[in-house]
């Protein structure tokens, strides 16, 4: 799925920012509850997150041209590392504001119409969350997983607040709401600093998931011919598409012609598992010393496999 068709997805999440927030908003007017404005506020991230998705997926989709020949996908990386920042921000806030009404508690009012609403802003967020997470990994786009991700944990989040508001309506001990707002805070900002973490690591060309990295190996290692070996393998992954390249070792003798047609069969096997994969292939003589002295690339395969020159 092209990610110009995937901003439309976006849209869903933008919809579902505006709704929450409006229903969020009047809930924590109606209750005064410190954890349902921690709520509020998490959905007003998530519009500036969806808007930044729209964005990124929408450019994402421009194709490759002469100053950007890999093509335009790494904004993605760079559009969740905003939302992440975004989402740790607004953990911030909410806690912050969790500390000052712990020390000034408020009276809490229309507890049950107030727990109505804020569920039925859960459950706009559960079904649009489930839907961007389902189609982000048919469609390897982290910008809608990580979207799709930040809503399922405002439900989460949502669920938590509305139990520790009932206990405290319950139990006339307001500073529960504080409390629960601050642990809502804290969990908001994890989010963030996940999603951080992973743009950083994308920005930053990490190699494939090991199970990732695994059955690219296996792929390779069946593709091969007979008397013929690889190494240097990297790996990296830009927004849905991946690269890979590495060494293909064959006898020295093998007419370049021949060479070709053997690269050609084993990147068309690779991308028969890995269809957004772009791969790129060195070959070498397996019989030349050469091609086993690169300080920079050869160690990181292990050392010497078959077929190299003692």
């Amino acid at each position: 799925m092209a990610a110009g068709r995937l901003s439309k997805y976006a849209l869903f999440s933008i919809v579902a920012a505006v709704c929450t927030i409006g229903m969020k908003s009047t809930a924590y007017a109606l209750t005064g509850s410190a954890g349902l404005l921690s709520d509020a506020l998490e959905s007003v991230v998530n519009l500036v997150a969806a808007f930044t998705a729209y964005f990124s997926l929408w450019y994402a989709a421009r194709p490759a041209d002469d100053n950007h020949a890999y093509g335009h996908e790494k904004i993605e990386f760079f559009a969740s590392g905003m939302e992440g920042l975004l989402i740790l921000l607004a953990g911030v806030a909410a806690i912050a504001f969790a500390v000052e009404r712990l020390f000034h508690p408020k009276e809490l009012s229309a507890v049950e119409l107030g727990v109505v609403i804020a569920l039925a802003a859960a459950g706009v967020n559960f079904a649009v969350g489930r839907l961007l997470i389902s189609v982000g990994r048919r469609a390897h786009s982290i910008v809608l997983e990580s979207d799709g991700e930040h809503l399922m944990a405002d439900v989460y989040t949502t669920v938590a607040v509305v139990i520790g508001l009932s206990i405290a309506a319950i139990t006339k001990i307001h500073e529960i709401d504080a409390l629960l707002a601050m642990a809502v805070g804290v969990l908001i900002g994890w989010t963030g600093f996940r999603l951080i973490r992973r743009s950083v690591h994308g920005l930053m060309d990490h190699a494939l998931e090991d199970a990732e990295m695994k059955a690219l190996r296996d792929r390779i290692q069946s593709a091969l011919p007979a008397n013929a070996d690889y190494h240097a393998l990297r790996t990296r992954r830009a927004g849905r598409r991946t690269f890979a390249e590495f060494h293909l070792l064959v006898s020295g003798a093998m007419p370049v012609r021949d060479a070709h047609a053997v690269a050609h069969k084993i990147e068309a096997d690779i991308r028969t598992q890995f269809p957004l994969m772009t791969v790129t292939i060195h070959i070498e003589p397996i019989d030349d010393r050469t091609s086993w002295e690169d300080v920079e690339l050869v160690p990181l395969d292990d050392p010497l496999p078959m077929g190299s020159p003692k």
